[in-house]
């Protein structure tokens, strides 16, 4: 079959499923590997020792979640997942860059930060990497996978410290989720844009952990569009910003130019200079962490991205009204 892609993954990797989801929302003929089926071909391919990898029917391989789906719009452009306005397609832009490197801190955090969902998720991992395994093995690598992983919770940036702000963004964000989703099935409206797969694939995989998933379970809308997004569907058109704003608006002050963008900043700087570590004031509570060294190259995309629309006066004025702005126009 020369036409068919092979996305190599793993369940439990929300970058890995976010790019699933894609190709099969675009209906493009593809296998979904885990790495341990496909190592020959991964071990060829692979550039970094990261998933997902796709190779192509070319035979050559694409990583990185976001360069992935870019180059595959390429490709394939219908059904796009831009929304033609200007505005929106921004912000489903820095929607999707808040997902992947800050919904990741919700998901990474949950899964390592208490015993219930720490043993959940190594036994998951086990069970995923070695399926035949018996419950006896699958104990004991999970032991081992639990103690490796609990220690790395600082790669996200979870400490003592940030732990409460991780956790107060994540059951912030889920009502005003919520109240956004309530007449729509997707962030943009009647189908899925870039921003729907990042961020839903942390939400997703965070899910499967026994503390999250009891605070999705006041969240019915959010948990309809968790669902739905596993195999998207074009159900319409993306709506305009004027209708989009009234609750986006609310996420884009609160969580991405209250937070997010601000943390990206002060990582990106400390990242540059070389420093062990940062501090940064966000939302009244000082965040200390090891910067990320990954996310200074995405803020500077997104910056980017920024850049070619920045002559957009009304964007730019939800951007400030946000506390967006400034963190975009270094």
């Amino acid at each position: 079959m020369p036409d068919v892609y092979h996305v190599i993954g793993a369940e439990n990797s929300p970058y890995s499923i976010k790019v699933r989801s894609y190709f099969r929302y675009k209906q493009i003929p593809h296998h979904w590997l885990s790495r341990g089926q496909s190592q020959e071909e991964y071990q060829k391919h692979a550039k970094l020792p990261l998933v997902p990898l796709v190779v192509t029917p070319e035979d050559e391989g694409i990583q990185d979640s976001t360069p992935i789906i870019e180059a595959m719009e390429q490709r394939v452009p219908e059904p796009s997942i831009y929304p033609s306005d200007a505005i929106a397609a921004f912000v489903s832009a820095l929607i999707e860059e808040w997902g992947d490197e800050w919904g990741n801190k919700w998901m990474f955090h949950y899964r390592w930060a208490r015993e219930v969902d720490q043993i959940a998720a190594s036994r998951r991992l086990v069970s995923e990497g070695a399926p035949g395994a018996s419950d006896e093995e699958i104990d004991q690598r999970a032991a081992m996978v639990r103690e490796r992983m609990v220690d790395r919770v600082w790669f996200v940036g979870s400490n003592e410290t940030t732990a409460p702000q991780i956790e107060k963004s994540f059951t912030d964000t889920l009502p005003l989720l919520e109240a956004h989703l309530a007449n729509r099935p997707y962030l943009f409206g009647a189908r899925p844009a870039l921003a729907d797969f990042a961020l839903w694939g942390q939400i997703y995989n965070a899910r499967k952990d026994p503390t999250p998933e009891s605070i999705l379970a006041d969240f019915p809308k959010v948990n309809a569009w968790l669902d739905r997004m596993v195999e998207p569907a074009n159900e319409g058109e993306f709506e305009s910003w004027e209708t989009l704003a009234p609750t986006l608006t609310r996420i884009l002050d609160e969580q991405i130019g209250g937070l997010f963008l601000p943390w990206d900043d002060a990582n990106s700087a400390a990242a540059t200079a070389g420093d062990e570590t940062f501090s940064v004031e966000l939302a009244g509570e000082t965040w200390t962490q090891k910067p990320q060294r990954y996310h200074a190259k995405s803020l500077t995309e997104l910056r980017r991205k920024y850049a070619e629309v920045q002559d957009n006066a009304t964007l730019n004025g939800v951007l400030e009204q946000t506390g967006c702005l400034r963190w975009l126009t270094p």
